[in-house]
């Protein structure tokens, strides 16, 4: 990577997650955005995109016990008609 930032949707397909995540991760704290001083979009710096994926590869990025699988309660509804 020889820029120094990249679109939300560069970053997105670099890390293999959607954009739309980019911005919950930027919204929440977890990856925070730089924003482009003319337009106000959101901008990674490659630098920090390599460095969430040496955290992820050496597996010290640790998820807390809200962000990993939750169970899913199914309930069946049958249709009575008369």
């Amino acid at each position: 990577m020889d820029r120094v930032f990249v679109t939300i949707k560069e970053a997105a397909y670099i890390l293999g997650v959607s954009p739309l995540t980019l911005r919950n991760w930027d919204k929440s704290g977890k990856f925070p955005a730089q924003r482009h001083p003319m337009n106000n979009y959101r901008v990674y710096k490659t630098d920090d995109l390599l460095g969430i994926i040496d955290d992820i590869e050496s597996g010290t990025q640790r998820m807390n016990a809200k962000s990993r699988i939750k169970k899913l309660s199914i309930t069946h509804l049958e249709d009575t008609v008369e």
